[in-house]
Formats: C-alpha cells, sequence, structure tokens
C-alpha cells in the first residue's frame, strides 16, 4: 500500500478518504515590503488557521493539505506539526525553492548537483534540523515565459531530487505563465510528467496550453481559486470546464492558496473553505458530477504524491500513463 510522508510520518493512501488542497501555505513569510499582508505568521494567525482547517474537516471530511511552503518562504515545520495534530487533517510539508526574488543566498551561483544535495539531504534528514520529512518538493519557481539561469538551476535541482527519492515536483508558475518551459525543464532529467504539477494555471487564460500540458501527463493546478483580484472564479470554472470537456479531468488540481493573512476567514477573506463552499457548487450546478469532483480533489492529489492510483494501489506507467498492476 503506497503511502505518503506527512509532517506526523508515514500515512498509508487508504487513510485519506476525504478531499485534499492540493496547494496552500498554513505558515508563511513573504513580506518584502515590510507591510505584514503576505505573511501568515505561526504566532499570531496559526489559532485562525487551525480552527478554519477543523471546521473544513467536520463539514466536507478535507482530509489533506499539501503545504508548498519551501526554503526562503517562512517555512515552520513545527508550526504545521501543531496544525495537523490539533486539527486532524493531515499535512504533506514541502522543500525547494521559490522563484527568484525569494531566492536564498544559497542558490548564487551554486551548481545542480551541489542544490540537488542539499534537497535530497532534508528529504532524508527532515527539514531545518526538526527531523520532519518533506512528502513533496514545491512550489518550485519561475517568472516569465523561460526560467531564468538560477530558476533553471533550482528547477533542474528538484528534479533530479525527485528522480533520487521518490517524491513529486509542484511549481510555481507566475501568473500562469512558463508552464511548458518548466515542463521541457523537468522532464528533460528523466522525471516523469505525471510525477509534476504546474501551477497557478487558472491565472492563465489559454485553454490549448492546459490542454498540452495534460496531454504530456503532467497535472495542471487550478489552484488560486477565490482570488478574484488575479482573476474570476467563472474564468477559473470556464476553464476547468474546457479541460474537463477535452478529457483530462485525470490531470486536474484544485485549491486556494492561501497567502497572506487577509485571507483567512477572520479577517474577512475568502478561506481556504472557498473551494468547497463556492467553486465546487458552481461547477456542479455546470454539470460537474460528484465522481469527478472526488477525482480532481482526492484521487489526484494522492496520485500525484505518490504515482498511484489511491484506489487500486496499482503503478501509473511511465510512458503511457495507463495504470498498470
Amino acid at each position: 500500500m503506497p503511502r505518503l510522508t506527512t509532517v506526523a510520518g508515514p500515512l498509508p493512501v487508504s487513510a485519506v478518504r476525504g478531499p485534499a488542497l492540493s496547494h496552500e501555505h498554513l505558515v508563511l513569510d513573504l513580506d518584502r515590503t515590510g507591510d505584514g499582508a503576505a505573511v501568515l505568521d505561526p504566532g499570531r494567525h496559526l489559532a485562525a488557521v487551525t480552527s478554519e482547517l477543523t471546521a473544513l474537516r467536520d463539514e466536507f471530511g478535507l482530509s489533506l493539505i499539501i503545504e508548498l511552503t519551501c526554503r526562503g518562504m517562512g517555512r515552520d515545520p513545527r508550526a504545521l506539526a501543531r496544525v495537523a495534530e490539533e486539527s486532524g487533517v493531515a499535512v504533506v510539508a514541502a522543500t525547494g525553492w521559490y522563484y527568484e526574488p525569494f531566492h536564498r543566498d544559497e542558490i548564487g551561483g551554486t551548481p545542480v548537483d551541489t542544490l540537488t544535495a542539499t534537497l535530497v539531504r532534508e528529504i532524508t534528514d527532515g527539514l531545518d534540523s526538526t527531523g520532519i520529512r518533506p512528502g513533496v518538493l514545491g512550489e518550485i519557481g519561475s517568472h516569465g515565459d523561460l526560467p531564468s539561469e538560477p530558476e533553471r538551476r533550482a528547477l533542474l535541482a528538484s528534479a533530479h531530487a525527485a528522480l533520487a527519492t521518490g517524491l513529486s515536483v509542484a511549481t510555481h508558475a507566475q501568473l500562469g505563465r512558463g508552464g511548458l518551459a518548466q515542463l521541457e525543464l523537468l522532464t528533460g532529467t528523466g522525471l516523469a510528467p505525471h510525477r509534476i504539477s504546474i501551477g497557478h494555471q487558472d491565472l492563465l487564460d489559454d485553454p490549448a496550453v492546459h490542454r498540452e500540458l495534460a496531454a504530456s501527463g503532467a497535472y495542471v493546478a487550478f489552484d488560486t481559486v477565490g482570488k478574484e483580484s488575479y482573476q474570476s472564479d467563472d474564468t477559473r470554472l470556464r476553464l476547468l470546464l474546457a479541460l474537463l470537456d477535452a478529457g483530462h479531468a485525470d490531470r486536474a488540481l484544485l485549491s486556494c492558496d492561501i497567502s497572506r493573512h487577509g485571507y483567512l476567514e477572520s479577517e474577512g477573506g475568502q478561506g481556504y473553505g472557498h473551494l468547497f463552499r463556492s467553486f465546487l457548487p458552481k461547477a456542479r450546478a455546470a454539470g460537474v458530477d460528484d465522481d469527478t469532483i472526488d477525482l480532481m480533489t482526492r484521487r489526484n492529489p494522492l496520485r500525484f504524491l505518490t504515482g498511484t492510483d489511491p484506489d487500486t494501489a496499482t503503478e501509473i506507467d511511465t510512458d503511457t500513463d495507463i495504470e498498470v498492476i
């Protein structure tokens, strides 16, 4: 039986019976201006985060959070462990590097093999001397149509670390751009497309790109649901329905990417539950059935993390993307 690596240790995928949020932040510090907006501080906001997740577990059966706060983003593994324990929602932590404006000095001119070794060491030994091991590489970032040179090295290191450890890679494609270039770079190392999720594609109004990513076998992340200042949910739904109509429901991932405290319900924001309370009801009204919703919110995240189907425990063939026993 395949297992996830969570902040509380290994977890059989069979234990994840409810939906997952495939790209979230529970702790975060992206503040570069001093205004404190792009922050989820463990001291000030952890109780509100935990309360939201507990309510979603009770109301919707929320079972798993893929938490993509990595190196240089204010990661706090111990805080993640507290949220998981107190909310009863499993949390998968991450390692890797965000896009270039948030790179730490360690990126510099460091060669790919050294960066790879850093990631493999964290995956093997744990994050920040806590012993808490990451279960995914992400959110590995780039901005623009092509990664910058440092972003290219970070992406390559993540791919090599994924190949060495069996983890999957979730990317940050700034405003949805550059996903095809990310995919080409990652798969060029030999990493299978179905172990890759290309991020923020709901911010890119280009169904042809979404189809191309999905047809390759990669996951297409519609992961900023509810961020109306970036894109309307009506547009997101139109793009998602186009992907489903093209036959790619098995490649869609959904989440809200809560990345500042103003998004929390306690501060008047949409909260982590926006996907369940607002967006999915609209999808159902547009004709998306419950099995497809379960696919996008439970089976696909588990398939992405493990490379196996959670209901059959069969491995996904890396060439054909057909499940084989």
